[in-house]
């Protein structure tokens, strides 16, 4: 590892030390208490760099405040990473190196158990060449997803403070907890006492790639209802609820499922299912970028039970469906200058951007849908959700640049 590293990435590399995967299955907030070993690191360092109005919440939400320093009067503008990371794959004990001056090919990541990352699994392996890769030992996830966001505004308020030759306006800053398993930290995100007209949350990929809409997305579970009955003498009297959720799964569209889908193509998927010949429950997850899409995906799931109830009689299928966050387009698009000002901090930092929607959710769909128009800016990393993730040093640092520049933009 190299002796001496720029100050985005020595913070990052510290905050990976700290497991804060969450937890699908508590309903607490947050839904685990090791969250909030980062949250109060954070709080100590914000504190001692200078930073105003520093407080968790119960939730366990981070807020902090840097003062305007340019004497007009601009927006407030808030950035926001969240904490945890995914239940997809252990975060405790990471085990970060460095490949420096990367050139290409396969990296071993653990030749122990043949754990490879492969060149092809690289969004684009050529920007990264000459980089130095931050990757992780094969047995975890990094933790880039979304600490390298975490580290990239926490320099950002560093470089601010110590500059104060930089102008700007007020800057809020924010991190939330269990962002990977849904709406909880968000939800529970103070907006009024944040403070801010609008914010960025710092959780996308590519250095180069600004998002302001997501999915519309909801979570679908389907409950099918059998009569048990012995094997032996179950003609024409059992009814295998097992056997009805094939019929509903195969009522759905082959082409429109997540692994045929791209871009701005919407999905159905099936995400879980259990059951016996009494009950079986399948969870699905529906996602589109059109609202009347969105809709129309819901409706036809309500058919597909409705037919089925109508074959096996009333009450067998029950479809019943929990919205998740909705698009942040519309909130985002009633003030363009949002837009306009991060593109314009890209192009400043030497980036030529471009816009792309999420295929998924950030914590901003769910704060716009609350009245805090919040588009996604990159924190640099690739492979998220795996032992594959990674992110460069460089690109580490890039991020954070535009950081600065967008918020100093405001107070121009």
């Amino acid at each position: 590892m190299k002796d001496v590293l720029p100050r985005v990435a020595e913070k990052f590399l510290r905050y990976v030390q700290i497991d804060t995967q969450s937890d699908p299955g508590s309903s607490s907030v947050p839904t685990s208490c090791k969250e909030l070993d980062l949250a109060n690191l954070l709080v100590k360092e914000l504190k001692e760099m200078g930073v105003e109005d520093v407080r968790m919440c119960k939730a366990g939400c981070v807020y902090a405040t840097i003062p305007a320093n340019c004497g007009i009067d601009a927006p407030i503008v808030g950035f926001i990473a969240h904490m945890d990371t995914s239940p997809d794959v252990s975060g405790a004990n990471v085990s970060p190196r460095i490949v420096e001056n990367y050139q290409g090919g396969d990296i071993v990541l653990n030749s122990e158990k043949g754990v490879i990352l492969r060149s092809d699994f690289f969004r684009s392996e050529e920007q990264l060449i000459g980089q130095d890769l931050i990757v992780t030992d094969g047995t975890t996830l990094l933790g880039a997803d979304d600490k390298a966001g975490i580290a990239e505004i926490m320099y950002m308020a560093e470089y601010l403070l110590s500059h104060p030759e930089i102008k700007h306006g007020t800057i809020k800053i924010g991190f939330t907890p269990d962002e990977e398993v849904g709406c909880y930290g968000a939800s529970a995100f103070d907006i009024e006492g944040f403070g801010a007209d609008f914010a960025y949350t710092v959780d996308g990929m590519g250095i180069d790639e600004y998002s302001c809409e997501s999915f519309n997305a909801a979570g679908v579970t389907v409950t099918v209802r059998g009569l048990q009955v012995h094997p032996g003498e179950a003609k024409n009297r059992m009814v295998n609820s097992i056997t009805i959720s094939k019929e509903f799964d195969n009522l759905i569209p082959s082409h429109e499922t997540c692994e045929h889908s791209e871009g701005r193509e919407g999905y159905f998927h099936l995400s879980g299912i259990e059951g016996t010949v009494s009950l079986t429950k399948m969870q699905y997850l529906i996602r589109d970028f059109d609202i009347d899409g969105f809709n129309r995906r819901k409706e036809f799931m309500r058919r597909i039970g409705q037919y089925l109830n109508s074959v096996y009689g009333q009450g067998t299928v029950d479809v019943e469906f929990e919205d998740s966050y909705f698009s942040m387009y519309n909130s985002i698009m009633e003030n363009p200058n949002i837009t306009e000002k991060a593109l314009k901090a890209f192009e400043a930092c030497g980036i030529s951007p471009k816009i792309v929607p999420i295929r998924g959710g950030t914590d901003g769909s769910i704060l716009s849908g609350r009245g805090l128009p919040c588009p996604n800016l990159p924190a640099g990393y690739q492979g998220e959700h795996s032992v594959y993730e990674c992110v460069s040093v460089q690109a580490l640092d890039t991020c954070a640049n535009v950081l600065i520049r967008l918020a100093a933009s405001f107070a121009e």
